[in-house]
């Protein structure tokens, strides 16, 4: 086969499928209306954030497969491809310990204060009674969405004495000793910490609401690392105003280019002005899967999974 790469991705990607006698053409660096040309003797297309409609995808009349070096595939037209019967594949696999780290990360440093006290004590500031936080043990963390990502914050969670609660509209039959599956009313009459490890689709879209806020028992701390908008700002942002949310650790925002390339110039300035001026949210560029061995990972799993659909 005839493999294109529209992104740069690890170098192992090519290296396991041209080993296995295929070629792979480089073509990251062209742009969209530069391609109609170059797709017409492509089986695969490999993509990493760069969008992909229907009008490129058009130009390979040969087209098997699109593979995406990553998890979600909102930059990519599955409807076309499911219209014309191209596979579509992923690569969660590949950087869920990233995320699963990174969420632990962001829920201890909103526990701690650990932002707001290194920068106080940069500035020679010595504050310990003004900085007392919370102990992680004991609490009740709820996760949303039990893919990849949510197994692997669930992991990661193990040795902090934590009782965990999963639920996922589409799983079941999951629980285990140490994650109890549980309906959506449970968990938010429960949970202390909610982490969010949804799709981004129409049905998710502004999942987290000021009903979906309100429908919790006690004040919790939320984390999303999936997908910025599954969660309405605004009404995060009024949450955190009332108290129903004491802290948030957001690695997405709502505003992000669908390219996941940077923000989006188009958002509301003073819904960016709160959101970027509020010391209670921990905010973090995209980067819970962005690691040195998530890269790699990603290529490799991703790779595996072609040489399984095509040798």
């Amino acid at each position: 086969m005839t493999i294109a790469l529209l992104d740069s991705v690890h170098p192992v990607l090519a290296e396991m499928l041209t080993r296995a006698g295929h070629t792979c053409v480089d073509l990251h660096l062209e742009p969209d209306a530069a391609l109609a040309g170059r797709l017409d003797e492509v089986q695969g297309i490999v993509v990493r954030s760069r969008l992909l409609p229907g009008t490129v995808m058009a130009n390979a009349p040969q087209l098997r497969f699109v593979g995406r070096v990553g998890a979600g595939m909102e930059n990519i037209d599955t409807a076309w491809c499911v219209a014309h019967g191209v596979r579509v594949l992923n690569a969660p696999e590949g950087n869920r310990d990233g995320v699963g780290e990174l969420c632990v990360m962001l829920l201890l440093m909103l526990l701690k204060h650990a932002v707001r006290t290194n920068e106080q004590v940069h500035r020679g500031l010595w504050l310990r009674e003004e900085n007392r936080g919370s102990d992680l043990y004991g609490m009740t963390v709820g996760i949303i969405g039990y893919g990849n990502m949510g197994r692997a914050f669930a992991e990661k969670l193990g040795g902090f004495g934590v009782r965990i609660l999963a639920h996922d509209k589409y799983l079941h039959g999951f629980g285990n000793a140490h994650v109890k599956e549980v309906d959506l009313g449970t968990l938010q009459r429960e949970a202390d910490v909610v982490s969010l490890h949804l799709p981004l689709n129409d049905e998710t879209h502004h999942y987290v609401n000021a009903s979906f806020l309100a429908g919790f028992a006690k004040p919790i701390r939320l984390l999303n690392t999936s997908r910025g908008p599954i969660v309405h700002t605004a009404a995060l942002l009024d949450a955190l105003d009332s108290g129903r949310v004491i802290g948030a650790g957001l690695d997405v925002l709502e505003f992000e280019r669908p390219d996941l390339s940077g923000l989006d110039p188009m958002i509301d300035p003073h819904t960016q002005k709160r959101l970027f001026g509020d010391p209670r949210v921990l905010l973090t560029p995209h980067i819970a899967g962005v690691t040195h061995e998530g890269k790699r990972k990603m290529a490799e799993v991703l790779a595996t999974k072609i040489l399984h659909l095509h040798g």
